[in-house]
Formats: C-alpha cells, structure tokens, sequence
C-alpha cells in the first residue's frame, strides 16, 4: 500500500515556499536521510505508514521556512479540517498531467518560481476536463481539494507534482489509491496531504461541491450533497506532513540539529 512506503533511498528535491493563505511548508533535499537515519528515534518507515491517528490529534497549519529572512512569518494557528471547493479527476491522472515536464526548470526555492508552479497545476489534462483547474492568467486555483480515483500520481517520479498542487492553494487530495512516489513526495514535502477514500468517492462527487474534510474523524462531507464518506486514517503520515515534511519532522524530532 503506498501509506506503507518507506521515504529512504529519494531523489534530491528543492526546497519550496508557499505564498498561500495558510502559509504552506516548506521542503528540502531528502538524499541526505540515511545520514541520520540510523540514528532517529524511530524508523521513517514508521513514519508514514498507514497506523491511526490518535482521536485527539491535532494537525496545525504551518509558517513556510525558505530562508533566515522568511522564518518569522506568523503561524495560521491550528486547524484539524479543511473546507473548500472540490476538483474531481479519474483514474490514473499522471504527474505529466499534474506539472508537464516543461515547467520543472521552475525551482520551487524561489518564491516567484513557486507561485508561477500553482499557475501550471493540472494544465497537462486531457480536453475531456472542460474546466480549468487554475484559471489563465491565474496562479492559484479556487479548488482547494481533489477528489480523484484509482493510481493518482502515477509516471515519472518529479517531487514538482506535490509542489504545483500545494502553489496552487491545495490542502488535500482525497483518492481511491495512489502511485508510491507522488504518496511518498506528498509526505517528505509536506505540502498536501494525500487521503486515500474507503469507497470510490470520485464518482459521487463533482467539480463545484463544497466538501469538508475532518482529519481527526477521518472523514469526507460533502455539503453539496449531503453525503458523508469515511477515508483511511492518514496514520504516521501526518505528523510529518504536519511538521511542514521531512527535514521539519527531523529537526522538531531531534534527529538532526534544528
């Protein structure tokens, strides 16, 4: 299952800064993992495999960290929920569709690069999708949630595809199941989070719902039509995810220095 995955052995990534409303996290180069990885207080395995969340667990909106001079932007405070308007994609959506291949000169480090990344989110979609995910000449999208289906993330293994999407205003994409690496990227970035749903959640729902997603419960409302869908605990994922990803996680763990 991709909420099993381990994060050891990845690819080097650039660090990303969020100019979104929540402020998101912020990422760096996970190669270096295996030089603390011996000696962390517990596996990152553990870290993102599929346990429960604790009941009370809370999950925080973090302030994103690109440099000394960005590392006192306020804290959005505490959130356990997302709420927003939902985009809903199919099966196999790859990450070519997600961010094409031609935007990944883009560096995520650099502030103006990352907003011009949430104006690329989803463009690689087929015609079939009559709506934009990102309006022209926009860089954030009005859908702050994906509904998807079966193998999202799946292709080329680009860490840029979390990235776009959480530019682009993201919180959560809710699927039926994902490609390992795009899961394990979402994870290490820290910049959304990826909810795999109980049951085919894309076929009931449409682009336009308004939908909550409560993390402590577990679970998918939609407003729109009322109906409520139970999604798999995001487990170990989480703190990570909260922390704002991987190198965040390690240094609030004491596992390399802060």
């Amino acid at each position: 299952m991709a909420a099993a995955a381990s994060v050891t052995n990845t690819t080097t990534f650039s660090t990303s800064v969020s100019q979104r409303r929540h402020q998101r996290r912020s990422s760096a180069s996970i190669s270096t993992l295996n030089a603390f990885n011996s000696t962390s207080k517990r596996s990152l395995k553990t870290l993102i495999s599929h346990s429960a969340v604790p009941s009370n667990a809370t999950v925080r909106r973090h302030t994103s960290i690109i440099s000394a001079a960005t590392s006192d932007l306020p804290s959005s405070g505490p959130a356990t929920s997302f709420h927003g308007t939902c985009y809903v994609v199919r099966d196999n959506i790859d990450t070519d569709q997600i961010i094409p291949a031609e935007y990944l000169t883009l560096v995520p480090s650099k502030p103006e690069e990352y907003k011009k990344l949430g104006s690329y989110a989803l463009i690689g979609l087929p015609t079939s999708y009559e709506t934009r995910f990102v309006e022209p000449g926009e860089y954030q999208s009005k859908y702050s949630i994906i509904i998807a289906g079966d193998n999202f993330g799946c292709g080329s293994s680009r860490e840029h595809a979390p990235v776009a999407l959480g530019a682009a205003g993201v919180t959560a994409v809710v699927a039926e199941s994902y490609a390992r690496i795009f899961f394990r990227n979402s994870v290490a970035t820290g910049e959304i989070y990826p909810l795999e749903s109980e049951v085919r959640v894309c076929d009931e729902c449409n682009t336009g719902d308004v939908v909550t997603i409560e993390l402590d419960q577990s679970l998918l409302i939609n407003h729109t039509t009322g109906k409520e869908y139970k999604l798999k605990p995001i487990g170990d994922a989480g703190p990570v995810i909260e922390a704002g990803g991987i190198f965040a996680y390690a240094r609030k763990a004491g596992m390399i220095p802060a």
